[in-house]
């Protein structure tokens, strides 16, 4: 998840916009969804915020790091791994 926040930092403005950042809010919001749902069950998530293009590389950095202080088995992490890895290869970066 930091490589791939790294990437989109580093990444062109015209990589931003063709869809990388769109991707990057979509991981966000997927890995901030798992993090609410672990932490208040029952309770209706909240959608992560689009803040703009240069934040999503923080906005996955956010997420990322909430899932991971909830998540307590080998597996979950395991998908959250390939979660983001997939992203990253659509995301182009």
């Amino acid at each position: 998840m930091d490589h791939f926040a790294d990437r989109l930092r580093a990444a062109p403005q015209s990589r931003l916009q063709r869809g990388a950042a769109a991707e990057a809010l979509s991981l966000a919001r997927e890995l901030a969804r798992r993090a609410q749902v672990r932490e208040t069950p029952g309770v209706e998530p909240r959608e992560m915020p689009d803040a703009g293009m240069f934040a999503a590389a923080d906005q996955i950095t956010v997420a990322g790091h909430d899932l991971a202080l909830v998540l307590t088995e080998a597996g979950e992490v395991e998908e959250a791994v390939r979660l983001v890895a997939e992203a990253q290869k659509r995301a182009g970066v």
